[in-house]
């Protein structure tokens, strides 16, 4: 990447010369002026925003990377968390960047800093092999990770719930209903968060002493259409599942409908817990019991961490789990809401 040194000794000037020049100082000569901006366009430099913020105490913008665009505008969470990043920075100073990777996630990330446009970056994912945290290393960009990082990346700062308890908890509930033969929807078994929460609905089966059935755990993407492909699979097994714990709402959402389609009555014949608590979770029938996930306040702790490390770089990684909690409605089956939410 090109520095500010690049351009000061290809102009034959110092770097503090080639600053005062792209703030047009009028202590610089027109000759002076004119041969450094030769000298940028030559070597196509884009000013570093992360320092010129620093230098003036703002926070210029801050960019969300995110690849999958459909989950993005159809997943309620998403918006729901981008609702909550934006509350803290519209206080701030600070204006977001949505930029949607298609395709090459890092050479968009390169792309908004090369820029000059983003002074951060909040990644909306975590998956278990993620070039993107490297190259953000690479780059030194202050950067906030939506999600936990996999082993060995524990240098990135990052805000998440306990999903591997929250899946135990959710699993734990049906299995505290009689059923047994419990089925898991999953996101992509690339992202960490399904990682940890089917490892949390695999502990929960575990402690009560039931063998995980590989058959039952079916992985597929957050969008309405992936929770209802991967119901149907669960439900054209000879031995079908009897209740669902789905790692997201929209996957639940569904689910249930393909269950309908199949005249399977929710929680009668199949009860499900889903995952996030979004709006639409009361609206449906029956009402979904679900994990409430904090989502705005996830995009708010992700906002005020990444703010901190932009305007104090010596504050280092940090790490923030905000805490979940068991919303029990009628789609599980559950009589008693409040003793049951509480024993689990």
């Amino acid at each position: 990447m090109t520095t500010i040194r690049d351009v000061a000794e290809r102009a034959r000037v110092s770097p503090s010369t080639v600053s005062r020049v792209m703030s047009d100082s009028p202590r610089i000569s027109e000759e002076t002026k004119e041969r450094v901006r030769s000298a940028i366009r030559d070597l196509n430099y884009h000013p570093n925003v992360v320092a010129q913020g620093l230098v003036k105490r703002t926070s210029g913008s801050i960019a969300i990377i995110h690849s999958g665009i459909s989950e993005f505008f159809e997943n309620a969470f998403f918006s729901e968390v981008l609702g909550g990043i934006d509350s803290v920075l519209r206080h701030e100073d600070s204006d977001l960047l949505l930029s949607a990777a298609s395709n090459d996630e890092i050479a968009t990330l390169e792309r908004v800093i090369r820029s000059g446009r983003a002074a951060g970056v909040i990644l909306l994912r975590s998956r278990v092999s993620d070039p993107l945290i490297d190259r953000v290393h690479q780059l030194k960009v202050p950067a906030v990770l939506l999600g936990r990082p996999m082993d060995g990346a524990a240098n990135v700062s990052y805000v998440d719930n306990d999903n591997v308890q929250a899946a135990y908890e959710a699993t734990t509930h049906l299995l505290k209903l009689g059923h047994r033969e419990i089925g898991f929807l999953g996101g992509s078994d690339e992202l960490v968060v399904t990682v940890d929460r089917m490892k949390g609905y695999r502990n929960a089966l575990m402690d009560f002493g039931l063998q995980v059935d590989a058959r039952l755990c079916v992985p597929s993407f957050f969008l309405e259409r992936g929770g209802y492909l991967g119901m149907m699979r669960l439900l054209a097994l000879s031995t079908r599942p009897t209740a669902i714990v789905a790692s997201d709402d929209i996957l639940a959402i569904g689910a249930m409908r393909a269950a309908v389609e199949l005249g399977y009555r929710i929680p009668d014949d199949i009860a499900i817990v889903g995952f996030n608590n979004i709006g639409l979770t009361d609206l449906v029938n029956p009402p979904l019991s679900t994990i409430d996930v904090q989502m705005s306040e996830l995009g708010r702790a992700a906002a005020a961490m990444l703010l901190r490390q932009i305007r104090t770089p010596s504050v280092g990684s940090e790490h923030a789990i905000l805490p979940h909690r068991l919303v029990i409605r009628k789609s599980c089956g559950a009589k008693l809401e409040n003793s049951l939410a509480e024993e689990c």
